[in-house]
C-alpha cells in the first residue's frame, strides 16, 4: 500500500518527484472525456520508467489470441483498445540539451488534478547536467465540452541562463502496445501534413482497418505576448512536429500553447476524416486555449451538480470518493449506445480496455441514479445490439435455438477472451446482463423497454441457461456442471451456488417480462415470439428446471456452499495468513490457490447482494460471517458487495473498512497494481458503498427507500441522485436525514420501512427519534 498522495477534497496531490511511483502516477493523474483519453506522460522526454497511454473511444485491435495448447471453441483474437497517436508530447532543449526528469536534478516537483474543473497541472523546477535551470508549468485537459478536443498549455522559464531554447511539439504515431502479444505494431500510415502551425496524422489499424485523425495547432508566446518564429518540419516514420528555436534570457516565461483533435471513422467516414479534424482544430483554435478551459470548467461543474457526493469530517474519505465518480465520468458519458466501459477505463491496458460484466453488476447503478435515463438506457442497447453476437457465440460451443451467451469479454460481441476457465465457465455473466435489465426497469419504471429490447435478450439467456444445465439421475434434481463461479480462485466446480440461482432467476424474470409485455403491447409480443421462433413448451421447460434445480447447502452450518465441496478444502482464515504471503495470487502457485478454501471475491455473497429481498437478516448474517473471514479481497470488485452488506448488517465497522479499502484502492495502491491502470468499474462500487451502503438506498415496488447509518468518522455526507423525473439531494447527518425534491413531481419516500409522501419542491426531514 503507498500513501504519497495528499489529502484534499476537490484535489489529487503528488508533491516530491519519485521515478519508482511513475506508472502509478501516470495512471491516476489520467484525463478523459468518454470519446478519448490520456495517461499522465510527460509532455517533455522522459527515458525513465513509463507506459505510454493515448486511448480512443471504439478503436480496437484483433490480437492474435496467445496459448499453449488449442482448444475448439477459443476466440481467435483479444480485442485491445490501442495505444493511438501520442498528441502530448513537445520535446524541450536547452542548447544541446535535451530537457528529460529522468537525467536532471528535480526539484519543486508537484502535480495537481483539479477534478472539480477537470484539469491537470504539474510544475517543477529541472537542473541540466550542463548546470542550466528551469522552471516548467504544465496545464492540460481533454475537454467534456467538446469531446474530440484536448488542450495544453507548456510555459518554460530559464532560471539562471540566457541561450536558445528549442520546442519541438509533434504527433508521435509510431507506437504500440505494451500488451501486443507479438510486439506488432498496430497502426499503418494514411497521410500526414504540416501547414504552419498545423500538423495532421492519418493511421489506418491493420486487419479491422479503423482510421484515426490527429492534428493539432500551436501557437508561442513570450511573457503573454504572441509570437511569429521560424518554424521547420520534422518528419519521421508515422511521426510529425515542428520545431521552434528561440533566444530567451533568464526569468522570461516562454510559453507553448497545443491544440489537438482526435477524430475516428468510427464517427466521420473516411474520406471526410482530414477534413473534419481541420475543422475541429479550426474551431477550437478560434476559442483559444482560455475560452476552452472555461468551457470545461463549467461542463464539469454540471457534472458535479447532478452527481457529487459531500462528506464532512473526512477528507481522505471526501476525496477518494470524488476521485472514484471523476474517473467514471472521464470514462463513459453515455452519448454513445456503441461504447461501453472497460475495467481499465482509458488508463491502462490491462483487460484489453473491453467490455466484461462489470458494466452491468457495479456500473449501471451509479448511471441510473447520476445521469439522465438515456444513459444507463444506451447501456443496455449496447447488449441488444450484440445479441446476434451472443447467438453466435453459444452457438460456437454448441448450443441451439437461439440460445445466448454473452462474452466475458468483447469489443463487437464477439467473445475474445483467451482464458479456458473464463472464457468456457464463467458465464454467470450472462445473469448480471439479464439483472441489469430488471435493474434498470425496477428504477426508472421503463417497462416498455421490455418491448422493444429486453425481453428478446432475455429469452436468449433463458434458452441459454435452459441447455447449460442438465437432470440428474443420482439427486433427481437439475445441476450445473464445470463452471466458474465469481471467486475466480475456484475454476470446474459443480453446481456454483450464485450460478445456479442466477440461472433459475433469469428464467423466472424471462417468463415474467414475457407475461407484462404481453398484457401491455400484444400485438408486438406476438410478433416478437414469432420473431425469435418461440415454442410453447418453452416456459413449462423453464418452470420445471426452477422448481427442481439443486443448490448446495450446509444446513449444520446454516449456509448455502458456494459449491459442492467446498467444505472438503481445509478451512483456513485469511487472518491466519502469513502477511508474507499476501497477496496470494501474486505469491502462490495457481495449483495451490485452487486447492485453497480461499475466495477472490463476493461469490455466495454477490447473489446474496442482488437478492437480498429473498433472505432474512440471519441468513445473510451467517453466510457473511462465514465467507467474508475466507475472503482475500484480491479483485477490485469485493470490496464494495461487503461494505453493502456489512451495511444492511448493522457492523458499522466492517462496511467502513470495506468502503475505505474500495475507495482508495488506487490511490494508495492497495493491490500493487495501479501502475497498469485504474479499477475504472469497480469505482462504481465505492458509490455504491455509500448510496447503498450508509444510506441503506433500495427501491421496493417503484419507491425509493432508505435504511441509513453515519459512519463514525464522518459528521454528514450528502448526495444528489436522479430519480423518475426529480431531482433529490439527500443529506444525514447525526441527527436524522432530510431529502429536498428540486423538481414538481411528487415521490413516496420509505424511510427505514416507514412511507413519507414528499411533495414536489419540498423537503423531508426525519430525525432519528422518529425512526426507531
Amino acid at each position: 500500500m503507498k500513501n504519497y498522495i495528499k489529502a484534499d477534497e476537490w484535489n489529487i496531490i503528488e508533491e516530491g518527484f519519485d521515478p519508482h511511483l511513475n506508472k502509478i502516477s501516470e495512471s491516476i493523474f489520467s484525463l478523459g472525456n468518454g470519446r478519448m483519453g490520456q495517461r499522465a506522460n510527460f509532455e517533455e522526454t522522459y527515458t525513465g520508467e513509463t507506459l505510454p497511454g493515448n486511448y480512443v473511444a471504439g478503436v480496437y485491435y484483433p490480437d492474435k489470441t496467445r496459448v499453449g495448447w488449442w482448444k475448439n471453441g477459443y476466440p481467435e483474437y483479444f480485442a485491445k483498445v490501442l495505444n493511438a497517436a501520442n498528441w502530448v508530447g513537445i520535446e524541450v532543449r536547452i542548447a544541446d540539451e535535451v530537457l528529460d526528469l529522468a537525467t536532471a536534478e528535480v526539484s519543486e516537483f508537484k502535480r495537481v488534478l483539479n477534478m472539480h474543473a477537470g484539469v491537470l497541472e504539474r510544475t517543477f523546477t529541472a537542473k541540466l547536467k550542463s548546470g542550466k535551470t528551469v522552471k516548467v508549468k504544465a496545464t492540460r485537459f481533454c475537454s467534456i465540452a467538446d469531446d474530440e478536443v484536448g488542450a495544453i498549455r507548456y510555459s518554460i522559464t530559464p532560471v539562471n541562463f540566457d541561450g536558445k531554447l528549442t520546442l519541438s511539439p509533434f504527433i508521435d504515431g509510431d507506437v504500440k502496445n505494451q500488451d501486443s502479444n507479438y510486439d506488432e505494431k498496430f497502426w499503418t500510415l494514411v497521410s500526414d501534413e504540416i501547414i504552419g502551425t498545423e500538423a495532421y496524422i492519418k493511421l489506418r489499424t491493420k486487419k479491422t482497418e479503423f482510421e484515426v485523425c490527429t492534428g493539432s495547432n500551436i501557437g508561442l508566446y513570450k511573457n503573454s505576448e504572441k509570437l511569429d518564429v521560424k518554424i521547420a518540419e520534422i518528419r519521421k516514420e508515422k511521426f510529425i512536429g515542428q520545431t521552434l528555436t528561440l533566444d530567451v534570457k533568464a526569468n522570461e516565461e516562454i510559453t507553448l500553447v497545443k491544440i489537438a483533435a482526435n477524430l475516428s471513422s468510427e464517427n466521420y467516414s473516411k474520406e471526410a476524416l482530414l477534413k473534419e479534424t481541420k475543422a475541429v482544430i479550426a474551431k477550437a483554435t478560434a476559442k483559444g486555449f482560455d475560452t476552452l478551459l472555461k468551457e470545461q470548467k463549467e461542463a464539469w461543474a454540471t457534472k458535479w451538480e447532478e452527481s457529487d457526493i459531500v462528506i464532512e469530517g473526512d477528507v481522505s474519505a471526501q476525496q477518494a470518493i470524488r476521485f472514484n465518480i471523476f474517473q467514471l465520468f472521464q470514462t463513459y458519458t453515455g452519448k454513445d449506445d456503441r461504447l461501453n466501459i472497460g475495467p481499465k477505463g482509458f488508463t491502462g491496458e490491462k483487460y484489453g480496455g473491453s467490455t466484461y460484466w462489470d458494466t452491468e453488476a457495479y456500473c449501471v447503478p451509479f448511471y441510473l441514479a447520476t445521469a439522465p435515463q438515456e444513459v444507463s438506457r444506451n447501456l443496455l442497447i449496447y447488449r441488444h445490439k450484440q445479441l446476434g453476437k451472443a447467438i453466435e457465440n453459444a452457438a460456437k460451443l454448441g448450443f441451439k435455438d437461439g440460445a445466448a451467451l454473452y462474452p466475458m469479454v468483447t469489443m463487437n460481441g464477439e467473445e475474445c477472451h483467451n482464458e479456458w476457465e473464463i472464457t468456457f465457465e464463467e458465464i454467470h455473466r450472462n445473469g448480471a446482463i439479464a439483472f441489469a435489465i430488471y435493474n434498470y426497469i425496477r428504477y426508472t419504471g421503463d417497462e416498455a423497454y421490455l418491448a422493444e429490447y429486453g425481453l428478446e435478450v432475455l429469452i436468449g439467456i433463458a434458452r441459454f441457461w435452459k441447455q447449460r444445465v442438465n437432470w440428474s439421475s443420482n439427486k433427481q434434481q437439475y445441476v450445473m456442471l464445470g463452471v466458474t463461479g465469481p471467486n475466480e480462485y475456484e475454476n470446474n466446480i459443480n453446481n456454483n451456488w450464485y450460478t445456479n440461482l442466477l440461472a433459475t432467476w433469469c428464467m423466472k424474470y424471462a417468463a415474467e417480462a414475457a407475461g407484462i409485455v404481453k398484457s401491455q403491447q400484444p400485438e408486438k409480443y406476438t410478433s416478437l415470439l414469432e420473431s425469435v421462433n418461440f415454442k410453447d413448451h418453452e416456459f413449462a421447460d423453464w418452470a420445471d428446471i426452477i422448481e427442481k434445480m439443486y443448490y448446495p447447502e450446509d444446513q449444520e452450518k446454516g449456509i448455502f456452499l458456494q459449491q459442492d465441496g467446498y467444505l472438503d478444502k481445509e478451512q483456513i482464515l485469511v487472518k491466519d495468513l502469513p502477511a508474507s504471503d499476501r497477496p496470494i495470487n501474486q505469491k502462490w502457485s495457481w495449483d495451490r490457490i485452487l486447492r485453497s478454501c480461499f475466495i477472490k471475491q463476493a461469490d455466495v455473497l454477490q447473489g446474496l447482494y442482488f437478492f437480498e429481498e429473498d433472505y432474512d437478516l440471519e441468513t445473510i448474517k451467517r453466510n457473511f460471517d462465514f465467507y467474508e473471514p475466507r475472503t482475500v479481497h484480491e479483485s477490485s470488485l469485493s470490496p464494495c458487495v461487503h461494505s453493502i452488506l456489512a451495511a444492511k448488517l448493522n457492523d458499522e465497522a466492517r462496511a467502513y473498512e470495506f468502503y475505505l479499502r474500495t475507495a482508495r484502492l488506487d490511490l494508495d495502491d492497495y493491490n500493487n497494481d495501479t501502475e497498469d491502470g485504474l479499477h475504472i468499474t469497480s469505482m462504481a462500487g465505492t458509490w455504491m458503498s455509500v448510496v447503498e451502503g450508509f444510506a441503506g438506498m433500495r427501491v421496493r415496488d417503484g419507491k425509493l427507500q432508505f435504511n441509513p447509518f453515519l459512519p463514525t468518522q464522518w459528521k454528514s455526507f450528502a448526495f444528489t441522485i436522479g430519480f423518475r423525473g426529480a431531482t433529490l439531494k439527500v443529506n444525514i447527518t447525526e441527527n436524522g436525514i432530510s431529502i429536498k425534491n428540486n423538481n414538481d413531481v411528487d415521490l413516496e419516500i420509505g424511510i427505514r420501512n416507514q412511507i413519507y409522501k414528499l411533495a414536489g419542491n419540498t423537503e423531508l426531514e426525519v430525525d432519528n427519534a422518529e425512526l426507531v
